[in-house]
């Protein structure tokens, strides 16, 4: 399978802070990396995630017009050399980093919305042969669901490593388990399977403390 260029791109990334910088890895991440990030031509949307069940902690998802977004300079003049020193001391505080990005593949030009649950399945290393077995079974199993919004499916490569997402916006938790079954040989790949809510950023509460305006 060819890289899939007509859909939006994406960028994610996932992380947990050691607890003695889970505050200061927050106000990074809401007062500089975010900000800094959606600043930058191409990015959509930029948002975060609590992971309530599963590992690591915390996800980032940024929308892209275009994957080709990541090789402008705008953005690598921010990325890699071009990090901030905030952002490089808390790069040395994280773990369970995993960073994905690549095309966004079903439905292809769907923006990250406005939900209550997210379920997130990631297809490890599986081989793009698999890519409309995978986008099948995130489908057949989610997609008739009275909690479902929305159902995307995500092809990254990463590094030369090529993984497979099923993103899941849904206004309720499921109370159905999934049917490991649809996803045929696939199903061997699927090595996270974890649940978020929207990550609400810290700051001042109107009315209580704070600026009351």
């Amino acid at each position: 399978m060819a890289e899939q260029k007509q859909g939006k791109g994406f960028l994610m990334v996932t992380m947990e802070p050691t607890p003695a910088y889970d505050e200061d890895f927050n106000d990074w991440y809401d007062m500089e990396h975010v900000p800094d990030r959606t600043s930058i031509p191409g990015f959509e949307t930029g948002l975060r995630f609590v992971c309530i069940n599963g590992w690591p902690r915390y996800l980032s998802m940024y929308d892209l017009t275009s994957i080709d977004v990541l090789e402008g300079d705008a953005y690598k003049s921010r990325a890699w050399n071009g990090f901030s020193a905030w952002t490089k001391r808390m790069l040395g505080k994280v773990r369970g980093q995993w960073r994905g990005s690549g095309t966004q593949i079903f439905p292809g030009q769907a923006l990250t919305g406005h939900f209550a649950r997210l379920t997130f399945l990631r297809f490890h290393n599986a081989p793009d042969t698999l890519a409309d077995r995978i986008t099948q079974g995130v489908r057949a199993n989610f997609e008739k669901r009275p909690e479902t919004l929305q159902v995307r499916v995500l092809r990254s490569n990463y590094n030369n490593q090529i993984d497979y997402i099923g993103w899941i916006e849904a206004c309720a938790p499921f109370n159905a388990p999934i049917d490991v079954t649809l996803f045929g040989d696939a199903a061997r790949y699927l090595d996270i399977v974890n649940e978020y809510v929207p990550y609400w950023t810290r700051g001042p509460l109107a009315g209580v403390y704070g600026d009351k305006k």
